[in-house]
């Protein structure tokens, strides 16, 4: 998308990352509902409505300042309420709702393939449809696979550091959730040397492709 102004990056940009950030939201929500937690569902948290889940921090602010300073946007939403003591298995159930989120990012690439798939196929008479079509599967096969590994990080309180607590022995498992106040914070760290992009990139770029190969792109 080097060719693109900035507005139009915005507007191909804006409907994929709000589908991204809600969906993966929801999806929390959705798997502690079923697991015997209805918190989410009963604070309006089940919905796609994304005004429900932007945090003025995590959504807004420091996605556009990292886009500023990095070129890159890494973000996230306001946390779905989960309440531990209302699943049937907590500390299984924890990890399971913790992985729906990027479960849900997973899906969301493998929709947005799909569409940019579809894209390819059109006749050029609807290259008025096709070409941002393309452009908002690039992007939100992009984001979704970014937010999914990006989660994935063993260290809570993402979603990865949720899982693993879920797995690990018991003693390993309460020693890792002490990391939990200083999670963002290494986060940040992680951001501002570099290191985040280090890790997370190699694994973004085998899941898109992936992604490419199962669409046929």
């Amino acid at each position: 998308m080097s060719g693109l102004t900035i507005p139009q990056i915005i507007a191909i940009a804006v409907i994929p990352t709000l589908f991204a950030i809600t969906v993966h939201e929801v999806a929390h929500g959705w798997a502690a509902k079923r697991l015997g937690d209805p918190t989410a569902e009963r604070l309006g948290r089940l919905t796609l409505n994304p005004f429900k889940h932007i945090d003025p921090v995590g959504t807004v602010l420091v996605p556009v300042l990292l886009l500023m300073v990095a070129g890159v946007a890494i973000g996230w939403a306001k946390p779905v309420p989960v309440t531990w003591e209302n699943l049937r298995h907590p500390k299984r159930d924890m990890a399971l709702v913790a992985v729906a989120g990027p479960g849900a990012n997973l899906l969301m690439a493998i929709a947005w393939g799909m569409l940019g798939k579809i894209s390819t196929l059109m006749p050029d008479a609807a290259g008025w449809v096709a070409e941002p079509l393309a452009y908002m599967a690039v992007w939100g096969i992009f984001i979704n696979v970014l937010l999914m590994v990006f989660n994935l990080l063993p260290l809570p309180p993402l979603d990865g550091g949720r899982v693993a607590v879920g797995l690990l022995p018991g003693p390993w498992a309460w020693r890792l959730s002490r990391l939990e106040p200083y999670g963002f914070m290494i986060v940040i760290v992680l951001m501002a040397t570099g290191l985040l992009w280090f890790i997370i990139n190699p694994l973004r770029m085998a899941v898109e492709q992936l992604v490419a190969f199962l669409v046929g792109l």
